[in-house]
């Protein structure tokens, strides 16, 4: 069967049990509801439900705590005994009791079977060239035995790792991790059930630890984790909300301390420029200053040659007098240049005061404390590295909401569960290059098409040897098919 026909197929089955499903959204009586942890802006709360309650893992769920609390919705991520592990956007406290809880079972099966109906509706949106070769492996023909071939040599879109020892299948799954994380791949792991998920990628992550890598960095899980450590690592670090409720407020630390800086700049441009305008105007006024003084020496030394004239004339030659008088300075004439001189020497000295007046106004004003110009030169520089004023501007304008996409588009590795990926609209705007599949033949093989529709380049599949034998396909087409049989004989 063509890929486009396959997944409308398995569209219209999804649809079909979302009826069935219907069955299992009852109101669940519940006990003691207790927060195990907070992971960013997500809880996580072990739940005690009645015995013969069926809850199927990643299914929305519903949480009315008593009396006059609000209720808040959530996840299933685990149904083990008595007791359900749900994940919630809102805190109901420390511990509640008599709580009822409302699963959404059908909402999963409605959302899976719309994204399959998506794919199959715009190709052209994704990049089914590895979801093709994954078909015939979900869907193969009638009569068809080739287990051997597909448990054969790898290819280069497809991917087999096959093993019954589950060390020896993830050693292999861990080198070739190391391999895609080193060329810089995007890759998405999945696995069963949430508890799969948090053990291999634990693994991955003491892999990575081991070859020198940062795996802090590299990998993360979306959804809160089950299990607190695995391989000796915790896995609360590893989280895709901590890790995003950390970086956003790295991100928002840092835009406060950059607003601080650009303010501080902008509080410090004024005051310099006022300061250097002053200081310019300081500087007219001690040219003026200098150049009156220059005239008033000017005219004292001529003061100082007249004076010197009269003290020498009764001795001077009689050809000399002849001709100071020809030039119109004899006695009489002499003292008149000497008072008309004194006359320009107190106006000069007048307009002196009225300068250094103003440059006594001027100084404190030009002044500029010996601390502020360093400060000013050290944020200039850091502003010009950072792209400038409208740089700045346009950073300090950016929204403050968290981006999960970009984030997402960030991480090299995003560990999740098929239901979680399928039914998760954020997913419908990422693409990887490549998937790892651990315990592939257990994850329903509508879900695993799904998550393939998101691969640009290549499909590693993994799992036990011995859940490929079969007389009708190699996937379990529906691993919810016991629990809808159980709810619809009954």
């Amino acid at each position: 069967m063509k890929l486009l026909d396959l997944l409308q197929r398995f569209s219209t089955q999804l649809a079909n049990d979302q009826e069935s499903a219907a069955a299992l959204d009852e109101l669940i009586e519940s006990g003691t509801a207790q927060k195990l942890g907070t992971t960013g802006a997500l809880h996580l709360y072990s739940i005690e439900v009645p015995e013969g309650t069926t809850l199927l893992e990643d299914a929305p769920v519903t949480i009315v705590p008593p009396g006059d609390m609000d209720p808040t919705g959530g996840y299933i991520l685990r149904h083990q005994d008595h007791t359900a592990l749900v994940q919630t956007q809102d805190s109901l406290g420390q511990s509640t009791v008599d709580n009822t809880l409302v699963s959404d079972t059908a909402t999963l099966f409605k959302l899976a079977s719309k994204r399959l109906a998506d794919i199959a509706a715009k190709p052209e949106s994704y990049a089914l060239g590895p979801a093709e070769r994954l078909a015939p492996w979900l869907d193969p023909e009638p009569g068809e035995d080739n287990i051997s071939a597909r448990t054969g040599a790898s290819a280069a879109v497809l991917t087999t790792v096959w093993n019954e020892d589950q060390v020896a299948r993830w050693t292999k799954l861990g080198t070739l991790t190391v391999e895609l994380m080193r060329n810089n791949k995007r890759v998405l792991c999945v696995a069963p059930t949430h508890d799969a998920v948090d053990r291999l990628l634990g693994f991955l992550a003491k892999t990575l630890r081991n070859t020198g890598l940062p795996f802090q960095s590299l990998l993360s899980r979306y959804e809160v984790s089950v299990l607190k450590e695995v391989e000796g690592l915790p896995l609360g670090t590893l989280g895709f909300e901590a890790q995003m409720h950390n970086f956003f407020a790295t991100s928002r630390s840092h835009k406060h301390a950059l607003r601080r800086t650009y303010d501080r700049f902008r509080e410090l441009t004024p005051i310099l420029a006022y300061k250097g305008q002053k200081q310019r105007d300081l500087n007219e006024v001690k040219l003026l200053e200098w150049r009156l003084l220059a005239q008033v020496s000017e005219y004292q030394g001529r003061i100082k040659d007249i004076d010197k004239t009269l003290a020498d004339y009764e001795r001077l030659p009689i050809w000399k007098r002849l001709g100071l008088q020809t030039v119109g300075k004899n006695v009489a004439t002499l003292g008149e240049y000497r008072r008309i001189d004194e006359e320009k020497i107190v106006g000069l000295m007048k307009q002196v005061e009225i300068a250094q007046a103003r440059i006594r106004e001027l100084s404190p004003e030009a002044a500029i404390p010996e601390e502020m110009r360093p400060e000013y030169e050290e944020l200039k520089e850091e502003i010009t590295r950072l792209g400038g004023t409208k740089k700045i501007r346009e950073m300090l304008a950016a929204g403050e909401a968290t981006n999960r996409q970009a984030f997402m588009q960030n991480k090299r590795l995003v560990a999740a569960t098929p239901g979680r990926v399928i039914s998760d609209p954020l997913f419908t705007r990422v693409r990887f290059d490549v998937l790892i599949a651990e315990d592939a033949p257990n994850v329903p093989a509508p879900f695993l098409l799904g998550v393939a529709g998101l691969i640009r380049e290549r499909i590693i599949i993994a799992g036990d040897t011995r859940d490929l034998r079969g007389t009708h396909g190699l996937w379990r087409q529906q691993c919810w098919e016991p629990r809808l049989s159980r709810v619809t004989s009954a």
